[in-house]
C-alpha cells in the first residue's frame, strides 16, 4: 500500500512531488499518459513559481532550457502601446524572473528530478473509492490502495468528481488556439511577452528558445462561426502576427475553448486533498494557471515542515491559499471579458494607458509575494 497518492503528473502534481522528495517523504504519482513527451504549448512561469523552483535548485535549469522575459505588454492590434508591465525591479527584489518554457520541458525537468521510479504512466483513474483507505482503479486494470490522497488532475478532475462531488465548469464564449512555430522574431521583442487586442479577438506571443515561438489566438465563439483560416481572422492585426500564424505547421496548433471552475466549497476531504485547476481552474488570461498550482504545492510543504497530520494540513492550506486563488480566477475572468469586447476598444484602451506604471506594478507584486 502506498501512504501517498498523487493522481496526474501536470505541472502542479510534479511540483509536489519535487517538494515531498526534498523533504525525504515517499509518495508515487499516477499519470494517464504513456510518456511525458514534448506535446502542447508554451508557458510563463512567473516570478512567484520561479521562486519556488529556486528552493528545489531547479531555478538555473528551467531558466536555460527556457527564456528570460523581462516585461509584458498589451498591445492594440497595430501593436501600439497600451500598457506595459516592467517586472525588472521585482526580479531584483525576489532574486527570480519570469521564465518562458515549453510546457512539455517543464515537466521533464520536474519528472527527472523526481526521478521516474516515483511515477507510473499509462494510469488514468477510473474509479477512486473510501473505505478504511482509498482504493484506486485505473483503465489499465490495476488497482492501488492508499492513505492520502492528491488530486493534481485538472479541471476535469474525477478526484473532484466522484469523492467531492462538485463542479460548476464555466465557459467563457470564446475559442484559443495556441501553438508553437520556429520563427525568427526581432531582437527588440524577444524577452517580453506581448499580448496584442482587436475588437473581439486578440493574439498573444512569446519566445520560449533560441528559435522557438509561443503563440495564442483567442476569438469570440460568434466569430468562430464564420469558419475562416485561422490568419483570416487577424488580417487586420500588425503583419507580425499573420506571418507567425501562417508560419506554423497546422499539426503544431490546438483548439480549446476558454474555461474555468466556479469556485468550490471545499478542496479536501478526509485525507483527500485538491491542487491546481482540479480546486481552483482559472482561464489563462493573468499566467497564473500553472503557477498557481505551484504555490499550492510549495504551500502545501510549508505545513508538512510542522506537522505530518495531514487533515490539519488540508485545512490550513486552504485557509492561506483561498483568498489569493479567488482573486486571480475572478480577476482573470474579468480581463478576459474586457480584453474580448467587441465595441468600446478605443475608449477602453484611452483609459487603460491612463493608468499608471506603479498601479501595473503593484498588482503584480501581489500575484508574485508568496503567501509564507
Amino acid at each position: 500500500m502506498n501512504q501517498i497518492s498523487i493522481i496526474g503528473a501536470g505541472i502542479g502534481g510534479l511540483t509536489l512531488g519535487n517538494i515531498l522528495k526534498q523533504q525525504q517523504i515517499d509518495f508515487t504519482i499516477y499519470e494517464s499518459a504513456q510518456e511525458i513527451k514534448p506535446v502542447g504549448a508554451g508557458i510563463m512561469i512567473a516570478v512567484n513559481a520561479m521562486q519556488i523552483f529556486d528552493r528545489l535548485g531547479l531555478k538555473e535549469k528551467i531558466e536555460k532550457a527556457g527564456n528570460k522575459i523581462h516585461g509584458i505588454s498589451i498591445t492594440d492590434e497595430s501593436l501600439k502601446p497600451i500598457t506595459k508591465t516592467n517586472i525588472l525591479a521585482l526580479e531584483k527584489k525576489y532574486n527570480s524572473c519570469n521564465v518562458a518554457i515549453h510546457r512539455a520541458e517543464l515537466q521533464k525537468i520536474l519528472a527527472e528530478n523526481i526521478g521516474y521510479e516515483h511515477i507510473r504512466l499509462n494510469h488514468s483513474l477510473k474509479k477512486i473509492e473510501k473505505h478504511e483507505n482509498y482504493t484506486l482503479e485505473f483503465e489499465n486494470g490495476n488497482h492501488a490502495e492508499t492513505q492520502i490522497v492528491f488530486g493534481a488532475d485538472g479541471i476535469k478532475s474525477k478526484i473532484r468528481n466522484q469523492i467531492l462531488k462538485t463542479e460548476t465548469i464555466r465557459n467563457a464564449g470564446q475559442k484559443c488556439w495556441r501553438g508553437l512555430v520556429e520563427f525568427n522574431l526581432p531582437e527588440h521583442l524577444s524577452h517580453e511577452a506581448f499580448e496584442m487586442w482587436g475588437k473581439g479577438k486578440r493574439f498573444g506571443f512569446v519566445k520560449i528558445s533560441e528559435q522557438k515561438i509561443y503563440w495564442y489566438a483567442v476569438v469570440n465563439e460568434e466569430k468562430h462561426q464564420l469558419n475562416l483560416e485561422l490568419p483570416d481572422y487577424f488580417k487586420d492585426f500588425h503583419p507580425l502576427a499573420v506571418g507567425i500564424l501562417e508560419a506554423t505547421l497546422k499539426e503544431n496548433i490546438i483548439l480549446n475553448d476558454i474555461i474555468d471552475l466556479s469556485p468550490i466549497p471545499s478542496w479536501h476531504s478526509e485525507n483527500l486533498c485538491l491542487i491546481g485547476d482540479a480546486a481552483h481552474a482559472t482561464t489563462p488570461n493573468m499566467g497564473q494557471g500553472a503557477c498557481q498550482a505551484i504555490e499550492d504545492a510549495y504551500v502545501i510543504g510549508k505545513l508538512l515542515e510542522n506537522t505530518r497530520d495531514f487533515n490539519h494540513v488540508f485545512e490550513e492550506f486552504q485557509k492561506i491559499r483561498r483568498k489569493k486563488v479567488d482573486y486571480v480566477v475572478n480577476t482573470s475572468w474579468k480581463i478576459g471579458k474586457m480584453s474580448q469586447w467587441e465595441k468600446g476598444n478605443a475608449m477602453r484602451n484611452f483609459f487603460m494607458r491612463l493608468i499608471p506604471e506603479s498601479s501595473s506594478h503593484k498588482l503584480a507584486e501581489k500575484i508574485v509575494k508568496l503567501e509564507i
